[in-house]
Formats: structure tokens, C-alpha cells, sequence
């Protein structure tokens, strides 16, 4: 999926899917944190001290980002969620679809991918058809919320889930890399932006 013809065809696709009707849920990455952190805490669950800080950092994105378009959006673009016929690649498992912001979408793709800032701009380029400061900015600031929404859906499976998976090393695990992106210069110039 880091290839540039993958690339390319991911972001034909995303078009399409964002382009697409309107559909009757809505995913605002902001609230589904918090919403996951709810449902953890009404099980017994505690979010790792990292949260704070995160949602701390979480709300300075979203002052950021302002109010944006809200399109269709698939919201869990992980490498398994694509199927490659050779020609098209379909995008499947609409469990966390709902009408929200493309940026999340664009940044979930990029951080499950772990795109270089290249293959970033690759993405920009082909989905918008050339690349603006502020779809920089944006892609930025949405990579993090991408992986707060992944630590926080990993701890509320902790509460939830039945499965013998380690949840919590998940959730670390993205603690971890959403503090990686935290401290980052391009993170910071486009949360300062």
C-alpha cells in the first residue's frame, strides 16, 4: 500500500467513497474518544495517564481544524480493509463509516501505512490533485487523531471485547506512536499553524 500506483488508487477510491451520498451516521473523531473513554470508565476500565495529555493535545487539534465539510468517510483504513482486484481497490468494513471529515480518513490511511512524508504528499497530490499548505496542515493534525482514536478504541475493548488479544498492548502501542507524531516539527508547526 506505500507504493505510488497504490497510493494513487486508494486516493481514486476515497474520492469516490467521499464524493458518495450522504449516509445516516456521523463519525466526529473528536467525541468518539471521549465516547470510548466513557465506555471504558462505566466498565471499570481507567485510560492510561497518556490520555490526559492526549486529549489535552486532541483539543488544540480540533480548535485547529475549525468546523469542516462533513462527507461520507470509512474511518478504519487499516491494510486489511482493502481488497486489490488488479484494477480497482475496494475499500471494505463500513463498521466505523459515518459522515465525517476526509482528513480523518486521508491521515488513517497514511498512519496505519506508516507513510513517509513523501508518500504524504503523494496522497495530498493524488487525492486533491495538487498539494496546499493546508491540506498539509490538516493531514498533519488528523494523523494524531488517528491514533488516539486507536489507543482509545483499544482500551474500551479491554471492557468490551471477547476476544484473547492484548488490548492493552495495543492501546500502549498507540500511546506510544501518537506521541511520537505529538512531538514532531511538522506536527507542531501545523498545530501552532
Amino acid at each position: 500500500m506505500r507504493t505510488p500506483a497504490a497510493i494513487t488508487r486508494v486516493a481514486d477510491s476515497l474520492r469516490a467513497v467521499h464524493a458518495g451520498p450522504a449516509i445516516p451516521s456521523r463519525f466526529d473523531a473528536f467525541r468518539v474518544v471521549e465516547a470510548y473513554r466513557a465506555t471504558a470508565a462505566t466498565h471499570g476500565i481507567s485510560t492510561p495517564p497518556a490520555y490526559d495529555e492526549a486529549k489535552q493535545i486532541a483539543d488544540r487539534v480540533e480548535r485547529a481544524r475549525g468546523v469542516t465539510p462533513e462527507r461520507p468517510c470509512h474511518n478504519d483504513l487499516l491494510n486489511a480493509n482493502f481488497i486489490d482486484d488488479g484494477h480497482l481497490i475496494r475499500i471494505v468494513d463500513w463498521e466505523y463509516a459515518g459522515m465525517g471529515d476526509v482528513f480523518f480518513d486521508l491521515a488513517n490511511f497514511a498512519i496505519s501505512h506508516e507513510f513517509s512524508s513523501a508518500q504524504m504528499t503523494l496522497l495530498l497530490e493524488a487525492y486533491f490533485g495538487d498539494v496546499r499548505p493546508e491540506h498539509e496542515r490538516a493531514l498533519q493534525l488528523m494523523r494524531f487523531m488517528s491514533d488516539l482514536r486507536e489507543a482509545t478504541w483499544g482500551v474500551v475493548q479491554q471492557a468490551v471485547s471477547e476476544l484473547d488479544f492484548d488490548f492493552a498492548g495495543y492501546a500502549a502501542d498507540h500511546f506510544e506512536r501518537l506521541a511520537a507524531t505529538a512531538a514532531e516539527p511538522a506536527f507542531q508547526e501545523a498545530l501552532e499553524g
